[in-house]
């Protein structure tokens, strides 16, 4: 830790604090990098899990940014989705004694924390502190106003509800969220989202207590639920997204995260015709069954059309597969990928950052969405945006089939077909919007700015 000094004294320190996902811990150091590249005077802790320092440890950040560890006291990252309930609630009841323990610890104090909305103990921990709380919101504006305003649902009798006989029903009375069908709403109703549906609406409302709000989103992208949001609480209301790495894309130098080859996936890009890849990728958490994944990597084969395919784990599916028809890896710099010229196509399950990076390089996506808020994010995509499409099993069928697969895959790819053309003509406009935020004086980087200069001035 940094000895206390004169100098130290007046250097403003933030304390980052993320939930232990992939996605919430990736958006978070995003930011992180942003606000050192924008003042190399800031010093940033980012306080995670031992196991997490060592996932993070090929990870390259500025010098500014330390990590900050503590035990293990929470399940391994490695089994997350085995017990997700378990997880999230592990979560939130032992990390906050070894954090407090940290933050008290921190010379200088920090000025301000970070810490994902997620953990809702944070603004009470802050308030304790006497250290003001910028909740992290790692998920789209929509979904924030939907858990936010959850009791709309109940007063309006759709929650409870059972999705198979009511999930066409239209929600149209969330402050700033475009009309909706109850199916495509977060996945609170059933299953896991069922089980933990108390912390995730107390994560939404705990940032009532917070001090500043930090969006991940793009202003121009949901700005009917940004104003809505900025008109709901009584503090500043930050847009900086997309928290996904674009900053670093003129760097030659991987970008860390293992995998190994970082060049070899490149050098195949390069070689494939532009806009003929189809890139897979399907996160990093929850997945689909062993009988479905069966008939995606079939269908896709089948397809014939070239794929770019991470596979995270050992999958015999994948194993021999020609580079006619397409590449394996276990890890890639994705928004790099995305922004290659080969690549035509994102299947994607939908999460926020993959949403995002989609936007940004301006590549039309396939969705499968499982879990949480991926849900809507396909409904933003498909419906709303008009940059993509979902896939449905025909007649209500929970398998799709290879032969459905292989003949959509086809379709989705096909760049000149009447569908084809306006999703690549709407996507390009969504880019445009999205690197203007996050360029010089647009809104995502003026709120950096902004969100710079409050705490500096408080330090």
């Amino acid at each position: 830790m940094a000895p206390t000094t004169s100098s130290t004294r007046r250097l403003t320190h933030l304390a980052a604090v993320p939930y232990p996902g992939r996605g919430h811990i990736n958006a978070l150091m995003n930011l992180c990098k942003l606000l050192s590249l924008k003042n190399p005077g800031v010093l940033i802790s980012f306080i995670v899990t031992d196991e997490w320092r060592t996932f993070l440890a090929a990870v390259p950040k500025p010098q500014n940014i330390q990590f900050l560890t503590f035990p293990n006291v929470i399940p391994s990252e490695l089994g997350r989705a085995d017990d997700f309930p378990g997880f999230f609630r592990s979560v939130n009841t032992v990390m906050e004694a070894p954090v407090q323990n940290l933050l008290t610890h921190l010379h200088p104090p920090p000025v301000v924390i970070v810490a994902d909305s997620f953990l809702t103990w944070a603004t009470r921990l802050g308030n304790r502190l006497n250290i003001p709380v910028a909740s992290f919101w790692p998920m789209s504006a929509t979904v924030l106003s939907i858990y936010y305003h959850f009791d709309l649902l109940k007063e309006n009798g759709h929650f409870p509800a059972d999705l198979s006989e009511r999930g066409g029903e239209i929600v149209d009375y969330i402050p700033g969220v475009s009309e909706t069908r109850l199916a495509d709403l977060p996945t609170f109703f059933s299953g896991d989202g069922r089980k933990v549906i108390d912390l995730t609406l107390e994560a939404a409302r705990s940032i009532d207590k917070a001090q500043f709000l930090i969006s991940t989103s793009v202003y121009e992208l949901e700005s009917s639920v940004i104003d809505v949001l900025k008109q709901k609480f009584p503090f500043p209301v930050y847009t900086v997204g997309p928290c996904t790495p674009y900053f670093e894309l003129g760097s030659s130098a991987p970008n860390g995260g293992g995998g190994g080859g970082t060049n070899n996936y490149l050098r195949w890009l390069d070689s494939q015709s532009e806009g003929s890849v189809l890139y897979v990728s399907q996160g990093s958490f929850l997945s689909v069954s062993s009988a479905q994944m069966d008939e995606i990597v079939a269908g896709v084969k089948a397809s014939g059309v070239r794929f770019l395919w991470v596979a995270r784990r050992d999958d015999g599916r994948l194993k021999g597969v020609d580079e006619e028809a397409g590449m394996v890896v276990e890890w890639c710099e994705q928004l790099r990928v995305l922004c290659h010229s080969a690549v035509g196509g994102f299947w994607t399950h939908g999460g926020w950052n993959s949403t995002l990076e989609g936007v940004f390089a301006g590549v039309p996506m396939l969705t499968w969405p499982i879990f949480c808020d991926q849900v809507p994010n396909s409904k933003k995509i498909v419906e709303d945006w008009k940059i993509g499409v979902r896939f449905e099993a025909v007649g209500g069928r929970n398998l799709v089939t290879k032969v459905e697969i292989a003949e959509f895959v086809k379709r989705f790819m096909n760049s000149e077909s009447v569908e084809g053309r306006a999703m690549r003509k709407n996507v390009m406009k969504f880019r445009e919007i999205c690197r203007r935020a996050a360029a010089e004086d647009g809104s995502s980087d003026a709120n950096i700015d902004a969100f710079l200069n409050q705490i500096s001035t408080s330090s």
